[in-house]
């Protein structure tokens, strides 16, 4: 009896001594993993990053457009102004050069009395005639150039804006298709997850139903979010409404939701299993298993709760043996199960 109890303590010393190393293979799994999840991260933070860089250099260049618009237009309305300012001073000039040598043209012949009368008549006319020519002013005789030039101006500020409207409608169509595949994307991964929250609802209330509506907007890009959940025994009421342990176990049904649409490798959860009583850490637990049987993904989940605890596979925990001095454990509780159990 004594040997083969030394023979059976001699094998578990040799199944704790490789403890250690099937413990370094799994941390070395798990860093690889955390790694991958890592790079698959920041790959998606970078696309969203891109995805936003887009959006406003979309949202600059309209703006910038539509600046350049209402400049073209104010240019081209100043231009117009001035062309027909010097068309009026033109036409102006011209009617009165043709009054005044309508005038000349039409004097009467020289009268036979040359009396002092008529004389004095005749030079008081001759100065008229002479300030009003004064009042004339000079004559333009660049006016001709300066409207070919004006309206060389014009035709270039309407180019230039022909040009910007074209620029504008399509930064507009290219608003409207993005806006158009972003409504489409939001409705499929909304109808998705609205499916996977009521399955994920009724499975750790036990019952009940739950559901989510867009509110607030027609447009989904604008609407926002409400959560309607029942559970078993009471009535439909918004999420505001639920107690703390129910509005939990609603919120997980939710983020499980999101995270089965697309699952990731690694999920870290941090003490959600607070407010809950012991039934429904139970669910929550077998939840766990299940998605990590489904979708392979490692779940890092920090708590204090002892049932919440036994169903992990691996334990860390934090230690101080000395003042000040912490220490990391970890334990596997398949191992550990299994040293127990071989235990005299």
């Amino acid at each position: 009896e004594l040997d083969r109890r030394a023979g059976e303590a001699a094998a578990a010393r040799e199944a704790a001594a490789g403890a250690p190393e099937e413990a370094a293979a799994r941390r070395a799994a798990a860093g690889r993993v955390l790694a991958e999840a890592k790079a698959r991260h920041e790959a998606a933070a970078a696309k969203l990053r891109a995805a936003e860089t887009e959006d406003r250099e979309a949202a600059e260049g309209r703006r910038q457009a539509d600046a350049g618009f209402a400049a073209a237009r104010e240019a081209q309305v100043r231009a117009q102004a001035a062309v027909e300012q010097a068309e009026a001073a033109a036409q102006s000039v011209g009617a009165r050069m043709v009054e005044r040598l309508g005038e000349e043209a039409t004097l009467p012949e020289p009268p036979e009395d040359l009396s002092d009368a008529a004389e004095e008549k005749a030079r008081r006319k001759a100065e008229r005639l002479a300030r009003e020519r004064e009042d004339m002013g000079p004559v333009n005789l660049r006016a001709e150039q300066e409207v070919t030039e004006m309206e060389e101006r014009i035709g270039a500020i309407d180019r230039d804006r022909d040009e910007i409207g074209t620029a504008i409608a399509k930064l507009r169509g290219s608003i409207g298709h993005l806006n158009r595949e972003g409504r489409e994307r939001l409705r499929a991964v909304f109808n998705r997850v609205d499916a996977e929250f009521r399955a994920l609802f009724g499975r750790l209330f036990g019952g009940g139903r739950a559901h989510l509506a867009l509110v607030g907007s027609e447009d989904p890009l604008e609407a926002g979010l409400e959560i309607y959940a029942e559970p078993p025994g009471k009535k439909l009421a918004t999420l505001s409404l639920l107690s703390g342990g129910e509005q939990a176990l609603t919120a997980l049904s939710l983020i499980f939701a999101v995270f089965r649409c697309q699952p990731a490798p690694v999920c870290v959860l941090d003490e959600v299993d607070a407010p809950l009583d012991d039934a429904n850490v139970e669910r929550l637990c077998g939840l766990l298993d299940a998605m990590a049987a489904e979708a392979g993904t490692r779940f890092l989940v920090v708590t204090h709760h002892p049932l919440t605890m036994a169903r992990m596979h691996r334990l860390y925990g934090v230690t101080m043996q000395e003042r000040g001095v912490s220490r990391l454990l970890s334990v596997d509780l398949g191992v550990a199960t299994e040293l127990v159990e071989a235990a005299p």
